[in-house]
């Protein structure tokens, strides 16, 4: 199995495959269907094979959400989005996508040309989309050779640049680079789409009905809002994760699990919204991006973090702009990963959690056994002010909070072992 794991890992992607709509029967709505996958077999273990084999007829419909909406038409700006599908074993893949035209004449359908990988890179992925569109266009027929030819490539390290050779008529072989960022962790993450779409001030009850584990669903009309939206928000959790259901763009065909108990972050299509609203779905934050407003809500969202701290962070996110400009004008690095923008919006939340957590280390004590557990209770009342006492109270009982922490248990414990 581990062998397998790291098989899998050192590959930039798992399959490839295009999707295409068509219709059973004249009169009926479309369907999507893989019309085209690579690589053909997939030769795994049984385990592997029967969760692939799964996530293949998912893929789909996370493909076209929207499939039963189109008629064929003339023309059609492509467009990039991105979904996420979870392993048994909690494992995330990443089904990145370009919905585009195929080239011809007269009127006719979309397709989708998705990448699913382990690797959280969406800027390297794009890139290879847009290689792919780029042989689409001349013909179907290259798109697959340069797929074989990126799934040879030698796995990049972080940082590390790799070139993909391939030929492609008129203009012989040519090199494509591919890097792999230092630091993945804001590489995807376009905050701007949420500022776009969301008030600071909606932005950060929705940050906290997120940090206490609730239901949260984004409500968009269109896919790549929906799946920048959902990602950018995720990445505010930082250093914390997001342990729960996680779909960014939910197939129609799946809407049930809104009704499921545990916590989710879900983003839907406008198309689901009367769906949504004839569902028993209780206690849920509906976030309506077109039109920033909440659909429903439990209304204390606005009480959940303390109030100093909410109001320095909504201070700083409404002055992103200026300090992001202020970042551009600072000290010229070459290297500079991510947008001035991300640094600002991330800095503002790590400093956030600094405030409430940042003292957790101290309280980091060793036991007989060598191990460390956190002194909880001296933890929270080490804090002066009594309403970060009372909000640490619930935050310390969530699975992100317990995971933060076991993690840095763990990690003490390694580094002495070694010593």
């Amino acid at each position: 199995e581990r062998d397998l794991i790291e098989y899998q890992e050192r590959q930039l992607f798992e399959y490839f495959v295009v999707v295409s709509l068509h219709k059973k029967q004249a009169g009926a709505a479309y369907i999507p269907e893989v019309t085209q996958q690579f690589p053909l077999k997939l030769e795994r273990s049984f385990k592997f094979m029967r969760e692939a084999e799964d996530q293949l007829k998912a893929i789909p419909q996370f493909c076209f959400p929207d499939a039963k909406d189109w008629a064929p038409i003339h023309q059609f700006a492509s467009e990039t989005f991105s979904f996420v599908l979870t392993g048994e074993d909690g494992s995330r893949r990443f089904g990145y996508c370009r919905r585009l035209l195929p080239s011809g004449k007269g009127k006719r359908l979309p397709e989708v040309y998705c990448i699913v990988s382990r690797l959280g890179c969406f800027n390297l992925f794009s890139k290879i989309l847009d290689e792919v569109e780029k042989r689409r266009g001349i013909s179907p027929a290259l798109v697959q050779p340069l797929m074989r030819s990126v799934m040879e490539a030698p796995f990049p390290a972080l940082g590390r640049t790799i070139t993909v050779k391939n030929f492609l008529p008129g203009s012989g072989t040519e090199v494509i680079e591919l890097r792999r960022p230092l630091d993945s962790r804001l590489e995807h993450v376009d905050f701007e789409s949420l500022f776009t779409s969301l008030s600071v001030r909606h932005l950060s009850r929705v940050f906290a009905s997120l940090l206490l584990e609730r239901r949260v669903i984004f409500i968009a009309d269109k896919l790549s809002t929906l799946s920048k939206c959902c990602h950018a928000t995720v990445a505010l959790l930082y250093p914390f994760t997001w342990q729960h259901t996680y779909i960014p763009v939910l197939p129609p065909s799946m809407i049930d699990i809104v009704c499921s108990p545990t916590p989710f972050l879900i983003g839907l299509l406008s198309s689901s919204l009367p769906r949504l609203k004839e569902l028993p779905v209780e206690e849920v934050l509906v976030v309506d991006l077109v039109n920033n407003r909440f659909l429903r809500q439990m209304e204390d969202e606005d009480s959940i973090l303390p109030r100093k701290l909410q109001a320095a962070l909504e201070h700083i996110l409404e002055q992103r702009n200026e300090l992001a400009s202020d970042k551009e004008e600072g000290p010229v690095n070459g290297k500079q990963e991510t947008s001035p923008l991300n640094e600002v919006v991330s800095e503002a939340f790590v400093r956030f959690f600094v405030e409430i957590v940042g003292h957790y280390s101290l309280f980091l004590t060793p036991t007989e056994r060598e191990e460390r557990t956190l002194q909880r209770e001296a933890f929270r009342k080490a804090v002066s002010s009594k309403s970060l006492r009372r909000f640490l109270e619930v935050f310390m009982e969530t699975q992100m909070f317990g995971g933060f922490i076991q993690e840095r248990e763990l990690r003490k414990q390694g580094v002495r072992g070694e010593g």
